[in-house]
């Protein structure tokens, strides 16, 4: 099936040579959805601990449920191999 480019209003077939590139792309943006997704849930994790850092600090003692809170945190992505397991991912509950 022919695609096309637009050039000054005109629908152009593309080349073998373009279709090779656009298809490159089309591959490297699909093989990228498990790193985006990935980051994705990296950056809401890191956001939910810097929440919490504080909870850290040397002069206050962190009770067991924060602990435990903040090691799920950490071990969200362990493990994850798919798009759809980094989509089913539910963050646990702060305490």
């Amino acid at each position: 099936m022919p695609r096309y480019k637009q050039i000054d209003n005109q629908l152009i077939e593309i080349t073998g040579t373009e279709l090779e590139e656009l298809e490159a792309r089309e591959q490297a943006w699909i093989d990228g959805a498990l790193d985006r997704a990935l980051n994705g849930l990296r950056d809401k994790r890191n956001k939910l601990l810097a929440e919490t850092d504080w909870t850290a600090n040397s002069d206050v003692t962190m009770s067991e449920a924060m602990r435990t809170y903040r090691q799920e945190l950490r071990d969200l992505t362990n493990g994850l191999t798919t798009v759809e397991q980094a989509n089913a991912v539910v963050f646990p509950t702060k305490p």
